[in-house]
């Protein structure tokens, strides 16, 4: 039996079940109504509670403090069993599209496309590597909104190659929405490309297990949750910001609602198994987001010493030194990057002879701020960063997990995230074991 896993990150099925009472989301309801809703639990620390963190367990088996794997893209290079060299291993084919913080560590697979924040390789054809670079400089530079003509060009030929036909109406009305600067339309077109590139490359390779990740929803939930009609909380979104009336928490739940619908079709005797690693609970407050524009130009004028630069995630970049002495140096350099308040705008993990960095600040910046850097004091900034977003969800340590071998009789159990992979290893025939 081929068994698909479809990785919903962040989705709150607390707030499927109300959408679901509202007579929306049929496929996601036709699910609950005929298995049990499991939930998954993962790390207890709120600084713990991270997708990269929590599908690296999902992935490998192991709580955080064994895998050890805190930051975004730093699974590369460590020798950590993931579940599909662990099912290649033991003659299976596997394939896996976007999944979040997974090293391609196999030696074969079917396909592995890595997210866009992952340096790892690409397993596929020479369209799929194309577009996998497009995609990623065009998610890494998102906030600048800045896609290059090489990227838009590779892809329109992978919407073109791989854009499934009986999706084009969505695709055309999500291509109109970004342009009414919608700007979560972007991330639901990334998802259904992804989704479309996922179904084509199950049926053509019949892999034993594939794996298919999709983020839109976490990073609408992050950035729209107070919009929802299922949110019953005191904040309300700026007008400037979103239109009141607007949901993009139910647009992405009904994109992902036809996906599934579309996979169960595509794929009537597979077993599919929906997982979340977490989910988002609204935010008690209003937080803003913002990235550095040009990161190197930045760190030039603050006089911050590197070899190179990074963009990560939303906030996040990595600064590559020459050494662990000059990565000190960085570190204070960047320490003393704060607000008139003296609140610094930066949070730095020393990593030996890198530096992982957070911009912090979490209010609004207007084109009188003022901030320090040492005793120099400097205006400007805010034509140095990018808007990225208001904080609407927070994360929360349970995730859910539907299983379609589960009948709706069996008990919802609450289960370890890490036995996620045995559980996936069971359904295929198989053992789980390191590799």
């Amino acid at each position: 039996m081929t068994v698909l896993m479809l990785e919903l990150n962040e989705v709150n099925f607390e707030h499927v079940r109300d959408y679901v009472a509202m007579g929306k989301l049929p496929h996601l309801a036709k699910l609950l109504a005929e298995h049990p809703l499991i939930e998954t639990i993962s790390e207890q620390n709120y600084e713990d509670l991270e997708p990269w963190i929590q599908w690296v367990t999902a992935h490998t088996g192991l709580p955080l403090a064994e895998h050890g794997v805190f930051r975004l893209g730093d699974i590369v290079g460590r020798d950590l069993p993931q579940i599909w060299e662990a099912l290649e291993a033991q003659g299976l084919k596997v394939g896996a599209i976007s999944p979040m913080n997974a090293n391609n560590r196999c030696k074969s697979p079917e396909f592995f496309v890595p997210d866009p924040w992952t340096p790892t390789r690409v397993t596929g054809s020479l369209l799929m590597k194309k577009l996998y670079d497009a995609v990623a400089q065009a998610v890494n530079d998102n906030a600048r909104s800045r896609v290059t003509a090489r990227s838009a060009l590779w892809l329109l030929v992978g919407l073109g190659a791989y854009a499934r036909p009986r999706n084009y109406p969505t695709y055309l009305s999500l291509a109109a929405s970004a342009v009414r600067r919608r700007r979560w339309a972007k991330a639901l077109l990334l998802d259904q490309l992804l989704a479309d590139i996922f179904v084509r490359e199950v049926k053509r390779t019949q892999p034993d297990f594939a794996s298919l990740f999709l983020n839109a929803a976490a990073h609408i939930q992050h950035h729209y949750m107070f919009n929802a009609k299922v949110y019953a909380g005191p904040h309300a979104n700026p007008e400037w910001y979103v239109d009141a009336d607007v949901d993009p928490v139910l647009e992405v739940y009904e994109q992902y609602d036809r996906i599934v619908g579309q996979v169960r079709a595509t794929f009537p005797t597979a077993r599919l198994m929906l997982a979340t690693g977490l989910h988002q609970d609204p935010h008690p407050d209003l937080t803003f987001y913002w990235r550095l524009r040009k990161h190197e130009a930045f760190l030039a004028k603050a006089e911050v010493p590197f070899d190179r630069v990074e963009p990560r995630m939303s906030r996040d970049f990595v600064v590559f030194c020459a050494d662990a002495a000059q990565a000190a140096t960085a570190e204070r350099r960047l320490g003393q990057i704060c607000a008139s308040d003296a609140t610094p705008l930066f949070e730095v993990d020393n990593r030996g002879d890198s530096l992982f960095v957070m911009l912090t600040w979490p209010h609004d910046i207007s084109a009188a701020f003022e901030y320090r850097i040492g005793n120099r004091t400097l205006n400007g900034l805010r034509d140095e960063v990018a808007f990225v977003a208001v904080k609407n969800g927070g994360h929360n340590g349970v995730g859910y997990l539907i299983d379609t071998t589960a009948p709706q009789a069996e008990d919802a159990a609450v289960i370890p995230l890490s036995a996620l992979p045995r559980r996936v290893a069971r359904a295929c025939g198989v053992t789980w074991a390191a590799v």
